[in-house]
């Protein structure tokens, strides 16, 4: 049996209970599944950014203020428990499906007693935090590799004085007129929904609003809110150059985040009641997979030279931009975007302490091409959202790997792409 076979069986098949070596005390899957949510609805009253959507019943919202103090003791048992629970399923007794679903909820328990040590106050090493959290542990490239690939960006950027100065000199030309941004990104996520809806079969009354904000430490965000739909939001405290519109449409929308949640609102669900997947922790193995699918459905969605033809013959137009410099500019993004992988060892080093907070600027500066403003608002990022940086460049290169690895054709790919987006997977299930 080839791998994308095996991979289709993994979610098609029929559901079969699991249960536990003691039959006297039969529990299964769905029974810890619908104490996770609870629990992870609980842990969010201390802690804001831990329950990123969550559209289960409405009764089981916390009813109380949140407190001060966090019964770290009371909620490490409860997480603790449901491991244990989890751990006395015997999966010979479980079909490939419910195999997947087991490994998911283990590990997204796991990161959840791991959020609680961090909340708790304890200083976790960065890899240490990265593995228990997101199911990875990252590979740290040198700084000498990310030197090569300044020295080529070097010859490629025009002007005299410091690289630095020339890009952000250079990236001018290519920022979108604010006056500009609605009718820019409306159309990229347009045709970012097109595409994907000849891959994917959405639901008919998906859909999202757009807003924008400001005096965020990101540069845009996808609330979920259920029954298909989704709030998105774009911050706009900064300057946004043109290449972000298409990453933006597809990272937020298409295929990414709302497409991501809606797959699994409708095939995990309402399909199969998997009641867990109406909860997003976001210090989770699932941001992995929800973070590096976002980013590598813009691939999917508009390959590089379909990209290319497409923003010089619509989007910078659109944005009052002169196309005629698209082809010199995405050869510099196309070596920018290697550069990524860089933030992984910035954010390991400074949050262990290794690196000064004006060090760590500076390098976010150097490596990124990021002015003093944006390196700082990235740095705030680092702060709050921790290792969670990692999801995004290496989440993309493992989705990428496991994806391609069915071959050259597009729709083997989709099928791929899709099934990834529909099924409850974590890194180590890549």
């Amino acid at each position: 049996m080839n791998k994308l076979n095996y991979f289709l069986l993994l979610t098609a098949g029929l559901i079969i209970s699991c249960t536990t070596n003691n039959k006297s005390n039969q529990e299964t899957i769905d029974d810890i599944a619908e104490a996770y949510v609870k629990l992870c609805l609980e842990v969010g009253k201390y802690d804001n950014s831990f329950v990123d959507a969550y559209y289960g019943p409405e009764k089981w919202k916390p009813s109380s203020q949140v407190s001060d103090l966090l019964p770290y003791q009371e909620l490490k048992w409860q997480v603790n428990n449901l491991a244990h629970r989890m751990e006395l399923i015997d999966p010979t007794t479980c079909d490939p499906a419910m195999k997947l679903r087991r490994n998911f909820l283990s590990k997204q328990l796991n990161a959840v007693s791991t959020r609680l040590d961090i909340l708790s106050g304890k200083r976790l090493p960065f890899d240490f935090e990265a593995q228990n959290l997101y199911d990875i542990t990252p590979t740290h490239l040198s700084y000498a590799h990310f030197e090569s690939l300044i020295l080529s960006l070097e010859e490629l950027v025009p002007g005299k004085g410091e690289l630095i100065d020339r890009y952000l000199a250079y990236s001018e030309q290519f920022i979108i007129p604010f006056d500009k941004l609605e009718i820019v990104f409306t159309t990229a996520i347009t045709e970012a929904k097109q595409r994907v809806s000849k891959q994917i079969e959405l639901p008919e009354n998906e859909n999202f609003e757009l807003t924008y904000v400001t005096e965020k430490p990101w540069s845009g965000y996808n609330w979920y809110q259920g029954n298909y739909k989704s709030l998105i939001q774009i911050n706009t405290d900064l300057p946004i150059y043109i290449e972000r519109a298409i990453d933006l449409a597809c990272h937020e929308g298409y295929p990414g985040h709302h497409v991501y949640n809606v797959m699994l609102e409708k095939n995990l669900v309402n399909k199969k009641g998997y009641i867990e997947m109406t909860i997003y922790p976001l210090f989770s193995p699932q941001s992995f997979i929800a973070e590096g699918s976002a980013n590598y459905g813009i691939e999917m969605a508009f390959p590089e030279d379909e990209r290319l033809v497409y923003e010089k013959k619509v989007l910078f137009p659109l944005a009052g931009i002169d196309s005629s410099m698209a082809d010199s500019y995405y050869k510099i993004q196309k070596i920018r975007k290697q550069l990524n992988f860089v933030e992984i060892n910035i954010a390991k080093d400074y949050l262990e302490g290794t690196l000064l907070k004006e060090d760590a600027t500076k390098l976010i500066q150097k490596y990124l091409l990021y002015s003093e403003e944006r390196a700082t608002q990235r740095l705030k990022f680092y702060t709050s959202y921790r290792s969670y940086v990692l999801n995004y460049s290496l989440g993309e290169q493992m989705i990428k790997e496991f994806v391609e690895e069915f071959g050259d054709g597009s729709q083997k790919r989709w099928e791929a792409f899709h099934q990834i987006l529909s099924s409850p997977r974590t890194a180590s299930t890549l």
